[in-house]
Order: C-alpha cells, then structure tokens, then sequence
C-alpha cells in the first residue's frame, strides 16, 4: 500500500492513501463515477449505464481496481488492465475518475504516480491511454506532466454532449 502526501498547496489535508478496492467500496465507486458517466463527456461510456453495468465495466474481473482515500474519504479510483491479450499484454491501461468535489487536490496525480509505479512493479513496459477526449485538458496537461506523449489523434472521434464532433488522443509512455 502506498502512502503520497497531500500537495504542498493542500498541506493541511491528510496525506492520501490508494488501496486495492474492495466489493465493500462499490458505493463510494459509484458515487465517483455517476457524474462523470451521466455527464457524457471524458469517457465514452453510455450516459443511461445502470448502477450494475457501470459497476461491472469499472470493476470488472479483467482490471485491478484501486481507490484513493483522504481523511476516511474515498475521493478517486482508478484501474488497470493489460491493454491488449497475447502479444501487447506487456503495455497496461488505466481510467482514472476523482470526485468532482476533489478537483485540484492532487488526487488525479497521486493515482498517476501510483499506476505507473504499480505497472513497473507488475512488469509492464508501457501504459497507453486509448482514448483521451481532446476537450478534457486538465487531464492532458496532467498526463503530459507525468511523461505520457500524444502518438495519434483520432479525428472526430467522440460526440461531446456541448462541443459536437471531437478529436481523441491515443497517448503513451514507456515504463
């Protein structure tokens, strides 16, 4: 289990701790990823998902689930996933979703940091995003920070429910 402290702007939070999640924590998931699923916008997911189906595609058997705590708060989650079977099992993916009410408090960031150690540590040698929506630029300019590259651009490929017709990023780094 692996332990970061709260960014130095937040330096009165507790420190964060991420865990592999439980069946217990499926309420807090989901109280995580609700919004973003009915939002319709950084993921492409159906906005009508039921509570089961949306439980079922984050917390599936084919991926590592994780949660990021702060003060007895499940605040995010994030899982991982070989990204391909066979030949590209040795490159990961990851989705990560934090509360909106955590936004800016270094969450998003400490589940990065903690991905890409626990891919090295399952020995992964790379992790790629399949399908970041060009409008989400908070989280581009994060994965840009955390040593993540856009390798191609997918014109048009997602309807945002404001912007219409958007690109999509496939981004990368090698671990």
């Amino acid at each position: 289990m692996t332990r970061f402290s709260a960014p130095a702007a937040k330096a009165n939070h507790a420190a964060m701790h991420i865990r592999p999640a439980s069946s217990a924590d499926a309420p807090a998931v989901w109280s995580i990823i609700e919004p973003m699923i009915r939002a319709g916008e950084p993921y492409a997911l159906d906005r009508n998902l039921s509570r089961a189906e949306a439980l079922a595609y984050w917390m599936g058997a084919d991926k590592e689930v994780f949660v990021a705590e702060q003060a007895g708060a499940i605040l995010g989650t994030y899982y991982m996933r070989p990204n391909q079977a066979g030949g590209g099992r040795h490159v990961c993916n990851c989705g990560y979703v934090i509360a909106p009410e955590a936004t800016g408090r270094g969450i998003a960031r400490g589940m990065c940091e903690h991905s890409i150690a626990t891919a090295r540590a399952h020995g992964y040698r790379a992790m790629q995003f399949n399908f970041v929506v060009s409008t989400n630029q908070r989280a581009i300019s994060l994965w840009q920070k955390m040593g993540f590259e856009v390798v191609g651009t997918l014109p048009g490929a997602f309807r945002h429910p404001t912007h219409g017709y958007v690109d999509a990023f496939v981004m990368y780094q090698a671990l």
